[in-house]
Order: C-alpha cells, then sequence, then structure tokens
C-alpha cells in the first residue's frame, strides 16, 4: 500500500469521525505509534527499526512530547 492510500483512509476516517483532518496523514499513524512505544518505555532504536527510519533524530522528531494527560490535575482525583 502506498502512503497516499493511507493518507486517504486517514482522513476519510477522521472524516466520519467528525474530526479536523486538515493536519492529518498517513504520517500521523506513524508518529502515533513512535509517541505511544516512547512513553511505554521503548528505545530509539526499537522505534527506528518498526517505521523504518535510519537517523535517530528522525525518529526523535516524530515522537510528540505532550504532557496533557500524563501530568494532568484530573488524574489526582482518584476518578
Amino acid at each position: 500500500m502506498q502512503g497516499g492510500a493511507v493518507s486517504l483512509i486517514v482522513k476519510r476516517c477522521a472524516e466520519r469521525a467528525h474530526l479536523d483532518t486538515v493536519a492529518l496523514s498517513g504520517n500521523s499513524l506513524r508518529a502515533g505509534f513512535a509517541t505511544t512505544a516512547a512513553s511505554e518505555g521503548a528505545s530509539e532504536r526499537a522505534i527506528a527499526d518498526q517505521t523504518g527510519h535510519r537517523s535517530m533524530d528522525m525518529v526523535r522528531r516524530y515522537v510528540r512530547h505532550a504532557s496533557v494527560f500524563t501530568d494532568n490535575a484530573v488524574g489526582t482525583l482518584g476518578l
């Protein structure tokens, strides 16, 4: 499957879920994987092996560091 086909599928699914599709592409899945794998403790090398990146700098660009869910005051409420 070519990258353009993946991007089209991602956008169609996002549209059906009534999400904004402007910033989405096939790379959104790649970044999501890299970010989740890193947050779960996977090494950069293991992530690169899966994503096909040759440079660790590029892997780091795909890992999104956001604390919206990990450093959130709601988590302290015990809900």
